[in-house]
């Protein structure tokens, strides 16, 4: 039992982020897109862009990388929602009815760094092998999997391939995490404060949505640098890869398209975090209430 109680946050986690991702996966395969098509002076419209995925690639091409988002859920999300649980009970005071905002942003933005690193490599297969058939055809890698993706990477770019892009993730999962969770906490409290009934759907739907709200303003940025870096791939002739890292890439962007071009695909960004954050913390509220009916 104590081996269980330890783990109940983490499969939570897991549990509640699968199945957000498994009703959101075709709006991030378009959010990606978008991103991508915006870097490169492409047409950055979501629906134009949904319209050209669907003729090429057909229904499954909005579900490619799938394997890969269940597989970063269950470590990534599974990690930050346990981790956040976890450490907003060891920070309450004797006493405490709900923490101070500060406790709270500590909370957030650490458990979404740590577990932003642990999913990495999930992470950046998804970002693979969403973006392969947008190359060139003898550039393509063809992944049949996320197996298959991890184990190309770490042959042809090393072991530390893998962490492409670690420090954007996580920078954006603490931004993702600190909106989401963080607002979450608090807005549940507002609510509360306001005359709504502790752990009603009310309150859980009413903050997951002002949650939802927060961690896509805050994250958008961070996701679009991560997005570059990842799907980055030196040039064929010089070898030269073609940004020094997230700080020159989020520079260059910048300087090309101004501040705003940090967040471009903002609607796009939205529909795909929004509803998979609201998802994620009603899953989250829900399978916790399971636990406890079934005595868990």
């Amino acid at each position: 039992m104590d081996a269980w109680n330890a783990a109940k946050p983490f499969v939570t986690g897991s549990v509640s982020g699968m199945m957000a991702t498994s009703c959101i996966q075709p709006v991030d395969m378009i959010k990606v897109r978008v991103q991508i098509a915006g870097a490169e002076g492409g047409v950055t419209n979501p629906f134009t862009i949904t319209s050209n995925l669907f003729k090429s690639e057909g229904i499954g091409g909005f579900y490619k990388g799938l394997s890969a988002g269940l597989t970063r859920q269950v470590v990534y999300t599974g990690a930050r929602l346990g981790l956040y649980d976890i450490f907003t009970d060891k920070a309450k005071s004797p006493g405490e009815k709900s923490l101070p905002f500060w406790k709270v942003t500590v909370c957030s933005l650490s458990a979404g760094g740590i577990a932003a690193v642990l999913g990495n490599p999930a992470d950046l297969a998804l970002i693979r092998m969403q973006t392969d058939s947008m190359l060139p055809e003898a550039e393509r890698r063809g992944y049949t999997g996320v197996g298959n993706a991890l184990s190309s990477i770490a042959r042809d770019e090393g072991a530390a391939g893998l962490l492409k892009g670690a420090a954007p993730t996580a920078t954006r999962a603490m931004a993702l995490n600190f909106g989401m969770l963080g607002f979450n906490t608090l807005a549940k409290d507002w609510l509360e404060a306001a005359g709504v009934k502790k752990n009603s759907s009310a309150q859980v739907f009413g903050a997951s949505a002002i949650a939802g709200f927060f961690a896509s303003f805050f994250s958008l940025p961070f996701d679009y640098v991560k997005t570059q870096v990842q799907k980055a791939k030196p040039d064929p002739v010089t070898g030269k890869w073609p940004f020094a890292g997230p700080v020159d890439c989020a520079m260059q962007q910048v300087k090309q398209g101004g501040i705003t071009r940090l967040w471009t695909g903002f609607p796009t960004y939205y529909v795909r975090i929004a509803p998979h954050a609201m998802i994620t913390l009603i899953a989250q509220d829900k399978v916790k209430q399971l636990w406890t009916t079934m005595g868990m």
